[in-house]
């Protein structure tokens, strides 16, 4: 397996390198096109995300491909000041396929555990699918990539917990009550983080949104992008008992609420508990409010204690994900030994179902009083008996091929049988799918997507 990674990722490469390599989703096929035959790719994966831009590819002269790859590259960049090789890395064979795995895992994540580059995976491969950029060889690992993500991320704490502070504010809030869906929030301000912190609580089913900004028509409009309420600023005093969860991220200089008003509020809340979560700097919340009785408070300091501890867990988790990784690897390099079996698997096949196929039309030629019908039954019969008797030696070879002996046993088959050109790669794609599919191990979940012929 010659499969090639050129990588130009956060690690090793600066925002405004990535920026001029970064190729919207609707140019992937446009870019595959020019590239296959340009750099005489056999196939190509390209994955593009803000974090990252990479090119896995399969080349019948690897070295040849990379220069062409580079200069590529160059092109694009159009900036001689900036050397290609000190920003990519490039990564071969066990490597290449084992940073496939961990990127769509998210292991390789600027955040740990994030869940969208998953999905840019699999829209990616999509698109190289759709445009016959794909072969056997990326055709067979792909659906290994899925499954180890899934594994990942149901096997393990990797995603499970916050490591962003809007995400945090929303992990303690769930911790506070045991369940969100029956609150009502107030989220003071329009930042970013405050937008984020929207976002994870609309996740959790909140019952009620409300939205405060000092501008009004600011407040409508974020009302609108996350189904909640608009509220004027100089209602947020008769506003607030309405609000368990109140999540405040503004800029103001000074406490926009203080221990008495909520002293006040939580009279009138006959005992409910108030969670209160300030993201601001400075803050935004008296923190005299945690000397009230039910009145919670947490200040950004809280919640990077908090997403301190939830990243060491993460590290933690980690290890087990990369496991879980390497046994993906090795099944998948187990699949690709088998590939050697598959020239022999499918001349056996042929010369068989041949030679059935002569004898048959002898046979039938002398039973002309059987009635078509009839005919047809004896052929279907013959056919499923050479499918019978076909199944345990292409099995066995198979298998014997993932554990590294294939060339031997091919070798000898194609001897007793009398098979040219048994023993080479031509052919590979197109043996029957209970010979050749990549999902046919009991893997469940898994993107079926077919070989192309033309790679």
């Amino acid at each position: 397996m010659n499969l090639t990674l050129l990588s130009i990722n956060f690690k090793v490469a600066p925002v405004e390198v990535r920026e001029k390599l970064d190729v919207p989703e609707s140019h992937l096929p446009d870019v595959l096109e020019e590239l296959r035959p340009r750099c005489a790719f056999q196939e190509l994966f390209l994955l593009s995300t803000c974090n990252r831009v990479e090119f896995y590819f399969i080349a019948g002269d690897q070295p040849v491909a990379l220069e062409r790859l580079k200069a590529w590259i160059a092109e694009r960049i159009d900036n001689p000041e900036i050397d290609v090789e000190r920003h990519a890395i490039v990564l071969t064979h066990r490597a290449a396929t084992i940073h496939l795995l961990r990127v769509a895992s998210s292991l390789e994540s600027m955040v740990v555990g994030e869940p969208q580059i998953l999905g840019q995976v699999k829209d990616a491969y999509e698109i190289a699918v759709r445009h016959r950029s794909v072969g056997p060889v990326l055709t067979g690992l792909m659906p290994r990539v899925f499954r180890a993500a899934k594994r990942v991320r149901t096997e393990t704490h990797v995603a499970r917990n916050a490591v962003s502070i809007s995400y945090a504010a929303v992990e303690l809030a769930t911790k506070i009550f045991d369940t969100l869906e029956d609150k009502t929030v107030m989220v003071i301000g329009a930042g970013e983080m405050a937008e984020l912190a929207m976002t994870h609580l609309l996740k959790q089913g909140i019952r009620r949104l409300l939205i405060v900004n000092r501008t009004f028509a600011t407040a409508v409009a974020l009302s609108e992008k996350y189904q909640g309420e608009a509220v004027a600023y100089d209602r947020l005093a008769e506003t607030l008992p309405a609000a368990d969860i109140v999540i405040s991220s503004t800029g103001a200089r000074g406490y926009i609420v203080d221990a008495e008003h909520v002293r006040r509020v939580m009279r009138g809340r006959k005992g409910r508990p108030m969670f209160f979560i300030d993201i601001a700097v400075p803050r935004d919340i008296d923190p005299a409010v945690n000397k009230i009785r039910n009145a919670y408070c947490y200040d950004i300091d809280d919640l990077n204690s908090v997403i301190d501890a939830n990243r060491r867990e993460r590290e933690n988790e980690t290890h087990k994900a990369q496991r879980i990784v390497e046994e993906e690897v090795v099944r998948f390099e187990g699949w690709f030994e088998s590939l050697s079996a598959a020239p022999t698997i499918k001349a056996l096949r042929q010369n068989f179902h041949v030679i059935g196929e002569r004898e048959l039309d002898k046979a039938l030629q002398q039973m002309e009083h059987l009635s078509p019908r009839d005919a047809n039954q004896v052929r279907r019969m013959v056919h499923g008996l050479l499918n019978k008797l076909l199944h345990q030696p292409s099995t066995a070879l198979k298998q014997t091929a993932e554990q590294g002996n294939g060339k031997l046993y091919a070798e000898v088959i194609a001897q007793l049988f009398g098979l040219s050109g048994a023993t080479g790669p031509e052919g590979m794609g197109t043996l029957p799918p209970e010979e050749l599919d990549p999902a046919a191990e009991g893997e469940t979940n898994v993107v079926r997507l077919p070989v192309n012929p033309k790679s």
